[in-house]
């Protein structure tokens, strides 16, 4: 460690570093059915444990090198926080939290992405609408089709299937 080394940035690289290997860890320990043919359960762990490795191990690097906390100091005197922002990007979160039960994924993951794109500053909410109820239908169609993992049917996903001829599961 040179004296240049930022000791908290440091610590905070290392802390992701190991969250990052725990993770690989915890994503070896999967149980695997051998009726995995392609894509299996360990996947998504791996790649976002690997991510976070690698993450890890780059804010080390910056960290030897003297640091990047410094520059947030610098940004933390920009003014205070938007707290309207932050009021959008919660109820993003408790709509989503409240409705997935009773309207469906993609009913309330359009919900939480027009709150969240308010919260970043978009002013057309029919224009997010537009954006979110074909993107989460996709996404929903991507899980229960794609990856065979059936995250449920709800108010939507329900309609579409009966408009395309399919049983609702």
């Amino acid at each position: 460690m040179t004296s240049r080394t930022s000791l908290p940035d440091l610590l905070a690289g290392l802390f992701i570093l190991g969250l990052g290997l725990v993770g690989i860890w915890q994503a070896n320990a999967i149980p695997v059915s051998p009726l995995y043919a392609q894509v299996g359960p360990k996947v998504v762990p791996y790649v976002v444990a690997a991510a976070l490795t690698a993450l890890g191990g780059l804010l080390v690097l910056a960290a030897q090198r003297g640091g990047w906390s410094s520059t947030i100091a610098e940004v933390a005197e920009a003014g205070p926080p938007n707290l309207r922002a932050l009021g959008l990007l919660g109820a993003g979160l408790l709509a989503n939290l409240l409705l997935i039960g009773p309207a469906g994924f993609s009913i309330a993951a359009s919900a939480q992405f027009i709150l969240v794109a308010a919260a970043f500053g978009s002013r057309s909410m029919a224009r997010d609408l537009l954006l979110a109820l074909p993107l989460t239908l996709l996404i929903w169609f991507l899980f229960v089709q794609g990856l065979g993992v059936n995250i449920g049917a709800g108010l939507l996903e329900g309609l579409v299937l009966r408009l395309l001829g399919q049983e609702v599961p």
